[in-house]
């Protein structure tokens, strides 16, 4: 939660429906509520806040475009608590993304600090059926790609390998903002076309790091897996960084 003063400067350049909407979420928090629990009607919300139905109505517009009131109309309906979905998510915080003009190296440098220590913790934690899922994964790509398409195509499985490790995260966090970047990092790909002209060594390193790392996840070798998962990063960052580069030859020549 901000500070008093903190938060008292930032109500204060928020709209009195955003400041309504905050003040119901900090209600619904204190109130213990879950996804699925049902929130007070119009008439009680315009007592409780102090404020005219107008309001109140704009307020809980704001939460339902945010995600996090789900409205039902009908019998048994009404406004209801909503958990916010990982997929939501991250399509919002990448729309944030959208104009900042991110670059490889940006999305590399926050990669190379979380990987490895997310490497290190899942050494000897995974079951046989994910460990199965990541080999899986591996086979999709287990032969160079010929064409643009299959490259762009086995860019992304490469990229789905990471996701899957994400996913196994104890820690929430951690978690979402690996699946984030790699998400932001697919997406990055296909939109500027990082994946032409094809990259052979890119192909076969990012292949041989990603088939080592299961064997030190399987044995439980967490020093191992950090260090194939460091060297995996820094490689798979100057390989594309050097197809960023190639994409701005293009761009320019055209």
């Amino acid at each position: 939660m901000l500070p008093a003063t903190t938060r008292s400067k930032t109500e204060h350049r928020l709209s009195r429906p955003s400041r309504v909407a905050e003040e119901i979420k900090q209600w619904v928090v204190e109130q213990g509520l879950l996804p699925g629990d049902r929130l007070p009607g119009e008439t009680e919300l315009m007592a409780r806040f102090a404020m005219a139905k107008g309001t109140i109505r704009e307020a809980m517009r704001i939460l339902e475009a945010q995600g996090l009131i789900k409205t039902r109309t009908g019998p048994g309906g009404g406004s209801f608590v909503h958990e916010v979905s990982r997929g939501r998510a991250k399509a919002l915080l990448g729309n944030y993304f959208y104009f900042k003009d991110l670059t490889v190296g940006d999305i590399y440098q926050l990669r190379r600090a979380l990987e490895p220590e997310l490497a290190a913790s899942l050494a000897g934690t995974l079951s046989q059926e994910v460990l199965a899922e990541l080999e899986a994964n591996i086979a999709q790509y287990s032969e160079p790609a010929t064409t643009l398409d299959e490259e762009r195509a086995q860019h992304v499985a490469s990229l789905r390998f990471h996701a899957i490790l994400a996913e196994q995260a104890d820690n929430s966090l951690l978690s979402f903002v690996i699946d984030f970047m790699v998400n932001l990092l697919s997406d990055l790909t296909v939109h500027r076309k990082l994946y032409e002209p094809i990259n052979r060594e890119l192909w076969a390193k990012g292949r041989d790091y990603q088939a080592r790392l299961v064997m030190a996840l399987r044995a439980g070798d967490k020093g191992a897996a950090r260090a194939v998962m460091t060297a995996h990063m820094d490689t798979a960052s100057r390989l594309m960084r050097g197809q960023e580069v190639e994409m701005m030859k293009r761009f320019i020549d055209e």
